[in-house]
């Protein structure tokens, strides 16, 4: 088989018509894209070797960090960042077309909690009597209101969606804030960036690092390592504890850096967090993609 008929299998956060999937879709295309019921099921899918890539949502503007991700990022010691998306959250309410117009008698809500809390105002308007239940997608709610036509309910998600399940966009943009994004990353068993992908990245490396503390507790310590980035005018555009879950107080730190690992002041930053004891892992350097809003 020539490298041009080479397909590669990107593992994502299914079902059909998720955001992950249109994220993963975004960067890919339809080709090769293998639906996944979990994160761990995505990212265990390219440790296992069964999957060359992985798209997983890592932050979301509004909800903050994916523990899940991270963690499952932290503890797979061979998993590096190929690419990063940011796309913005745009939420609608969809329904059944054989509902299209009885959309002032709907009976429920349905949706992945994270969506119906994005449209809590909306909710808390138009349907303040109305149960809302959750499901485990966006997507998965989606589905249920394309398979039950006879039920008076509605479900949150997006454009894609409506489009895979042949739904009703009933409302458009009912989420309570427009500058909602979520950020994925593409993760695979090699350091890189992906290749050939059609969209166009920033311009701008970004290097993400896993620092652990050192054993002995001493006071400055966090001071220390920020320094080891400060005083090389290394920009710093995310730093987040995690819990080890080896005892309380127990934390790892996760650091993006708009540099090149393989620039001078990065490998000197390392050199130095090894000199303070720390131990610092890094996921690789990559660029950052976005999908505007139409």
């Amino acid at each position: 088989m020539t490298d041009k008929e080479y397909t590669p299998i990107i593992a994502y956060l299914g079902p059909e018509g998720t955001f992950t999937h249109l994220a993963a879709h975004y960067l890919f295309g339809e080709a090769g894209l293998s639906a996944q019921t979990t994160i761990p099921d995505c990212i265990e899918a390219v440790s296992s070797g069964r999957a060359t890539y992985a798209v997983v949502p890592i932050e979301n503007a509004l909800e903050g960090s994916v523990p899940m991700t991270i963690d499952y990022m932290f503890n797979e010691k061979d998993l590096y960042i190929n690419a990063e998306l940011s796309i913005p959250i745009e939420q609608h309410l969809l329904v059944n077309k054989q509902q299209a117009d009885a959309v002032g008698e709907i009976e429920s809500v349905q949706s992945h909690p994270h969506a119906l809390a994005q449209c809590h105002k909306y909710l808390l308007y138009q349907y303040r009597h109305v149960p809302l239940n959750q499901a485990s997608s966006t997507a998965a709610a989606a589905k249920y209101v394309a398979e039950n036509p006879e039920e008076k309910i509605a479900a949150i998600g997006n454009r894609m969606a409506a489009e895979k399940y042949d739904l009703h966009i009933a409302e458009e943009n009912i989420h309570d804030f427009h500058f909602n994004h979520t950020r994925f990353v593409v993760l695979s068993l090699r350091k890189g960036q992906v290749e050939n992908l059609t969209p166009v990245h920033s311009n701008v490396p970004k290097t993400t690092l896993m620092v652990k503390l050192p054993e002995e507790d001493r006071s400055g310590v966090l001071h220390q390592i920020l320094s080891v980035f400060a005083w090389r005018k290394l920009n710093l555009t995310k730093i987040e504890s995690r819990p080890l879950k080896t005892g309380l107080g127990n934390y790892y730190f996760i650091i993006d850096v708009m540099e090149d690992e393989a620039q001078p002041m990065m490998k000197g930053a390392m050199e130095e967090l090894a000199a303070l004891n720390c131990s610092a892992r890094s996921f690789g350097t990559y660029f950052t993609y976005e999908q505007k809003r139409k």
